[in-house]
């Protein structure tokens, strides 16, 4: 694999994990799902998970 496609397939990695947080955090100002006091670091996991899965169904072939 070429070095600007690793470079690539992490900056991509990082962007769906960060709109997946923001997504969460989003869902926690409308009171959609637990305040931060409450789910903590869950909420990080949370967009690492569903970050991975965005990353893996909406990614573009190298």
């Amino acid at each position: 694999m070429k070095k600007n496609n690793i470079k690539k397939e992490v900056w991509l990695f990082i962007s769906a994990f960060g709109i997946m947080f923001a997504v969460f955090s989003w869902l926690q100002e409308s009171n959609i799902i637990p305040n931060v006091t409450s789910l903590g670091w869950l909420k990080g996991l949370f967009a690492f998970i569903t970050g991975f899965l965005l990353y893996i169904f909406f990614r573009k072939s190298l």
